[in-house]
């Protein structure tokens, strides 16, 4: 039975990565995937979803307006389809998250979502906060802070390497503009300054 998935962490735990064994699983068995990925980060090159280690391989885009129940059962048309995997899937709206849930419950094809839970401030993204609401399995990916303790928020720097505290949600960037820290190192950064 089809299931949709969220895999989701703070940045730099492996959810690219993840994403790509994933992939290549299904291959090795024989079995066909879809790949999406963001329009608006294309770091890597547009429709390329990439790892820090080194993996890559090529992806469907998705922006605002992309139909995922229409592509997708297009695909399916053109031959067997056994997985969509879904990388930075906190960019999507709720609206395809909701059409995801149609891939799996109407088209009985699973879905792997891997993408970031809370944005530079603590807030989740519209994608995330959908995901973490209606799919069927919740995953977490761990990666550490620099104090040694889970890592599940990130903080943005600005140009001076100083913790940013407003902006726009999205800021596409790396190791140069985000780190991923505990929630105690998080709070000392964003929310107690701003409460000074």
């Amino acid at each position: 039975m089809a299931q949709l998935y969220f895999y989701y962490s703070a940045m730099n735990a492996g959810k690219s990565t993840s994403l790509l064994q994933s992939a290549y699983n299904y291959q090795e068995r024989g079995m066909t995937v879809a790949i999406y990925t963001a329009a608006l980060d294309h770091r890597f090159g547009l429709g390329k979803v990439s790892s820090r280690i080194g993996l890559s391989m090529d992806a469907h885009i998705f922006d605002a307006d992309f139909d995922f129940v229409q592509h997708i059962d297009q695909l399916k048309q053109q031959g067997r389809l056994d997985c969509v995997l879904i990388d930075e899937a906190q960019f999507l709206s709720k609206a395809q998250v909701r059409q995801l849930t149609d891939v799996v419950d109407t088209l009985g094809i699973p879905v792997l979502a891997f993408g970031l839970r809370t944005d530079f401030l603590g807030e989740t993204f519209a994608g995330s906060e959908a995901l973490l609401a209606w799919a069927d399995k919740l995953i977490e990916l761990k990666t550490i802070c620099h104090c040694g303790r889970k890592a599940n928020f990130v903080v943005r720097l600005d140009e001076q390497g100083q913790p940013a505290r407003a902006g726009s949600q999205v800021q596409i960037g790396g190791n140069e503009s985000y780190v991923s820290m505990c929630r105690q190192h998080f709070k000392a950064l964003v929310w107690q300054a701003d409460d000074d």
